[in-house]
């Protein structure tokens, strides 16, 4: 049996929520992301896209282990968007995933406290809105071998199931496999086991 340390949650798909407030609109988006040049581009299409609007204040999680993250007030007081927004990630659990949400000023200012919980909550409406989805942290792997072998390399993928990323048959093969963190050492173990393969590296 292996663990659960492996597993992570993001979001499914793109979705919206909605807030308004004393006239305010807060328009909420959600993305499912994997790096933070993909995160620049979609900043910047919204902020083409809603030129009019008066704040773009987002929030991001990355990675398996959720420690690169970053929150934006985007004009708005300290503390009073950006913030609220990162907090509905971690209610959540949620990384790989980037929440914006666009403020359309309506004329009355809301306050410190009014300013959060509209973020917080047009952040969840957002959240609310898709699919949360259990994913699991994959390992790539090299390995390098005589044809001959082909026949032993392939019983174990048939027996551990992980992805076959590339691979290239010739009189040298080789493959780049993608597993589960949780089940890659007990993989590249009995891998490493066949006389002539060269383990080359993890990726």
């Amino acid at each position: 049996m292996f663990g659960k340390s492996d597993e992570y949650k993001t979001i499914k798909t793109k979705s919206e929520g909605l807030y308004k407030e004393k006239g305010s609109k807060f328009i909420a988006f959600g993305f499912p992301v994997k790096s933070e040049d993909e995160i620049k581009a979609i900043l910047l299409e919204l902020r083409k896209k809603y030129y009019d609007a008066r704040h773009h204040s987002y929030a991001y999680r990355l990675g398996p282990d959720k420690k690169k993250y970053r929150s934006n007030d985007d004009g708005e007081p300290s503390g009073s968007a950006g913030k609220p927004i990162l907090g509905q990630l971690h209610s959540f659990d949620l990384t790989d995933s980037l929440i914006v949400v666009i403020r359309y000023f309506g004329g009355t200012k809301l306050g410190v406290s009014g300013l959060m919980n509209a973020y917080r909550t047009a952040a969840r409406e957002a959240i609310g809105n898709t699919s949360i989805i259990t994913k699991t942290e994959q390992e790539l792997c090299q390995i390098k071998f005589e044809y001959v072998k082909l026949n032993d390399v392939m019983k174990i993928i048939k027996d551990d199931k992980p992805e076959i990323i590339f691979q290239e048959f010739e009189m040298n093969c080789q493959m780049t496999l993608s597993i589960r963190v949780s089940k890659s050492e007990m993989l590249i173990s009995k891998l490493k086991k066949i006389e002539t393969l060269t383990f080359v590296n993890k990726l």
